[in-house]
């Protein structure tokens, strides 16, 4: 556990900085008193503490990321970057190669999910290349890539209802559905 939490730490730190906000501007934004905003964030950076689904939501608001952008996976060392690649290539079929004398990842097309993984590279491929030809900022670039899939054009995301909205509509409805 302790390695997710600084993880998330390091990612709440990168941001806020990103921001250009203090720890007590931060942790007043989330709705903390004064005397201890800068003490409740310092300890979820440092991961003496983890913050909670909803204060990780609320972070994500205030750093005008997405929540996964803050959950990421222990990526803050060379250990745990491996074992998440490797985890990317049993659950995604991501694989290492070798080009050119340049080592390649290459997603293979027949892993589980491997479609959708490709999309969203490519995604961010296009983004990455209208950063290099200048066709968009660097700002308007992290922007896409800290909030994804917010910003993302190049495929079609859809917001499903929760299972209790969901309920409640086909409960108002069912008398229309049963005609």
């Amino acid at each position: 556990m302790g390695l997710e939490i600084m993880a998330i730490g390091e990612r709440i730190r990168f941001f806020r900085i990103m921001r250009g906000m203090t720890q007590k501007h931060l942790g007043m934004l989330l709705g903390f008193p004064e005397k201890s905003a800068d003490v409740r964030l310092a300890q979820y950076e440092t991961g003496t503490r983890s913050p909670k689904a909803d204060i990780t939501a609320s972070l994500a608001g205030a750093l005008d990321v997405s929540p996964q952008a803050l959950a990421v996976p222990d990526i803050d060392s060379l250990i745990g970057l491996a074992h998440t690649l490797f985890t990317l290539e049993d659950i995604y079929g991501l694989k290492v190669r070798s080009e050119a004398g340049d080592v390649c990842l290459q997603v293979e097309p027949n892993g589980r999910n491997s479609e959708e993984l490709l999309a969203i590279l490519e995604a961010w491929r296009e983004q990455a290349a209208k950063l290099e030809t200048g066709e968009i900022t660097r700002e308007e670039y992290d922007r896409w890539r800290y909030c994804y899939p917010k910003f993302d054009t190049s495929q079609h995301w859809v917001k499903t209802p929760s299972q209790t909205l969901n309920d409640a509509l086909i409960e108002a409805f069912k008398d229309e559905l049963d005609e």
